[in-house]
């Protein structure tokens, strides 16, 4: 099945709230709910398990991609690099990254073209995948210090905005940095930063807490991807790097082909979170 889309906006959806099904799930069991028809956000799935985000590109741009991802590491943290054509990565051995997220974007000439929920008819034997670091992965290290989810309590997708700051272009690749945005009780925003800061495969610490204009965003009710998330009194809107922004890099430098994955759908690996803590 497919949707065919204007602009940039999220597939629609809510997520699944803390203690439901996705909680449950185990990667594995939610990787089939996503081959089966599921389209939910996947932040609150498979807890413990690392999330990314994917973009494939032709063989021809693959090295320009790796150079812009290695230039801006806290958007673009990559964790594994697949070989041209290949459909499986050994962060989720046995999985098939053409059917088993829950939407996927296929851009022709920087254009957003198609919303599938697979992409294996669309699938060439050139594409390198990159796996690229999700700040999904810390969600739970946050909520088990007692930072609060509000988009998860409010069964929504991660907010997110296309900022005023560039990255550090790398060939034919450019764009500007893309960040998600949680709201967090001021005297937690500490709290926050600390935890995320020792996950830097997956984002790291936030780029910018407080002010949204300095960073060039106008309104925090009108976000790029995903859907807006109400705060509470004395919440703070805290922002960090996040792995769309190869996407808003795909709509500047105009590739011929890509396929990435839906924003808020990330592809689940079997890799613990574990694996991506520094002291």
């Amino acid at each position: 099945m497919s949707r065919t889309t204007q602009g940039t906006p999220a597939v629609p959806g809510p997520a699944s709230p803390p203690g439901g099904p996705a909680a449950a799930a185990g990667p594995e069991e939610a990787r089939a709910a996503f081959r089966a028809g599921s389209t939910a956000p996947t932040s609150g799935w498979a807890p413990g398990c690392t999330q990314v985000n994917i973009i494939s590109v032709p063989r021809d741009w693959a090295y320009d991609v790796l150079l812009f991802c290695q230039r801006n590491p806290r958007p673009c943290p990559v964790l594994d690099v697949t070989d041209p054509g290949e459909t499986s990565t050994v962060l989720a051995p046995g999985a098939d990254l053409r059917t088993d997220l829950p939407a996927y974007r296929v851009w022709e000439d920087g254009e957003l073209v198609e919303e599938p929920e697979e992409v294996t008819g669309r699938w060439r034997n050139d594409l390198v995948t990159f796996l690229i670091g999700c700040s999904f992965t810390f969600e739970w290290a946050l909520a088990g210090a007692g930072v609060p989810l509000r988009h998860l309590e409010q069964e929504r997708n991660v907010p997110m905005y296309v900022t005023d700051r560039p990255c550090r272009p790398a060939g034919q690749m450019h764009g500007p940095m893309v960040v998600s945005m949680r709201p967090v009780p001021e005297e937690l925003v500490g709290t926050a930063a600390r935890i995320t800061g020792r996950m830097p495969a997956v984002h790291g610490a936030p780029v910018h807490s407080g002010d949204p204009s300095r960073i060039g965003i106008a309104d925090l009710g009108s976000p790029d991807f995903g859907d807006a998330v109400d705060a509470r009194p004395g919440d703070v809107p805290v922002f960090w790097a996040c792995g769309v922004t190869p996407q808003a890099a795909v709509m500047a430098s105009r590739p011929p082909f890509a396929i990435t994955h839906a924003p808020g759908r990330m592809f689940i690996t079997d890799v613990r979170d574990e694996r991506y803590l520094v002291p």
